[in-house]
C-alpha cells in the first residue's frame, strides 16, 4: 500500500531517554512498536543530487521494508515540515537491486534502535543511535509537537534541524573517523559527545 502526505515532526538530543520513556508511560501513552533494530540505505545518484537538494531516498529494514521519499524541508519554531512518500516493498534485496540498476548508489548505510509510542494523536520515537540517544515528536501541528515537547520538558532551543546522516558527518570530521557506515560495530569503542555532534541535550 502506498502512502503520501506531509511529515511535521521534531527532533532532540537527550542524556536520559529512560526518563523520557517513564514520563510517556505516566502520562499514559501507548507503545505501539517495541524496540526494534531498524537498518538504512540512503541512495543518490552520483554526485549526490539529491541531498544538495535536501531530499531523501532511503530503503529501510526493520519490522518489514519501506522505501522513503521526503523532499526539502523547512524549519518553523523548531518543528521540521516536508513531503514524505513512503511504502512497503515484499523484497529488501530485490529493491535495493533495483535502484542499483538505475544508477542509484549507497550515500551512507546507518544503524538505530527505535521505540515507538502513541500519545494524543502524535507519535514519539525514543531512537538510540551508534553516537548518542534522540527524541521524535511527529504529529500534525507545530502547536501540538511543542505541546508535548513541553510535557516531556524538553527545551526547545535544543531542537535539531539536522538529519542524522549530517550529524555522523560532523562526526566523522571532529573525530578524524574512518568509519564509513553509522553502525554500532563501527562505533564500539568510542565516545561520543554533545559536543561532538554540534548540539545541546534537551532534557537538562
Amino acid at each position: 500500500m502506498s502512502e503520501g502526505g506531509q511529515e511535521t515532526e521534531a527532533k532532540f538530543y537527550v542524556r536520559d531517554l529512560d526518563r523520557i520513556r517513564a514520563r510517556l508511560e505516566e502520562l499514559g501513552a501507548r507503545r505501539i512498536q517495541e524496540r526494534v533494530l531498524e537498518t538504512n540505505i540512503r541512495f543518490d545518484l552520483p554526485g549526490a543530487p539529491l541531498r544538495a537538494e535536501g531530499r531523501v531516498l532511503r530503503l529501510r529494514r526493520d519490522t518489514e521494508s519501506r522505501f522513503t521519499y521526503k523532499s526539502a524541508s523547512t524549519n518553523h519554531e523548531g518543528v521540521l515540515s516536508r513531503e514524505e512518500i513512503e511504502f512497503v516493498v515484499e523484497d529488501y534485496e530485490k529493491a535495493r537491486q533495483f535502484l542499483e540498476a538505475l544508477g542509484y548508489q549507497k550515500l551512507v548505510y546507518y544503524e538505530k534502535y527505535r521505540s515507538t509510542y502513541e500519545w494524543n494523536a502524535l507519535l514519539v520515537m525514543l531512537d538510540e543511535l551508534p553516537y548518542g540517544n534522540f527524541v521524535e515528536i511527529e504529529g500534525s501541528s507545530v502547536e501540538a509537537i511543542h505541546a508535548a515537547g513541553d510535557q516531556l520538558s524538553l527545551h526547545w532551543d535544543s531542537a535539531i534541524g539536522k538529519s542524522y546522516h549530517s550529524l555522523f558527518e560532523r562526526v566523522r570530521k571532529e573525530l578524524n573517523l574512518p568509519a564509513q557506515d553509522l553502525s554500532f560495530a563501527e562505533f564500539a569503542n568510542l565516545k561520543v559527545d554533545a559536543a561532538n555532534l554540534g548540539v545541546r541535550a534537551a532534557d537538562v
